[in-house]
């Protein structure tokens, strides 16, 4: 039988090992890009999107037609989902080294 006490004591350790990963993903800062660089995303390690950088030359070869706008478009979707793939690296490189090396499902 678990001792309450203990129990008390490991959930409040876990309770602190969370708000320390919380504050180690808003610092962690990734990039993402696509187009050779034509479009960079910046998120954090809680996959918010921080900032969002289009080339200008992006633009102004843009001719105003449909297919340069979509494709613009499909830039920006791919350097988001770049970052998103390089914060969720980061994020599960962090809780690894947190957790020291405990493997559970579904952190890595």
């Amino acid at each position: 039988m678990m001792n309450p006490l203990k129990m008390a004591e490991m959930l409040s350790q876990a309770n602190k090992m969370k708000d320390e990963m919380q504050h180690k993903l808003e610092q962690i800062v990734v990039e993402g890009s696509s187009g050779g660089g034509a479009v960079t995303a910046s998120m954090n390690g809680k996959k918010q999107l921080l900032k969002l950088r289009i080339d200008p030359s992006a633009v102004m070869s843009l001719s105003g037609s449909k297919a340069d706008v979509e494709m613009l478009e499909d830039l920006v979707v791919a350097a988001v989902n770049d970052a998103g793939r390089r914060a969720e690296d980061a994020m599960q490189a962090s809780a690894k080294s947190l957790l020291g090396g405990l493997n559970i499902p579904g952190l890595g």
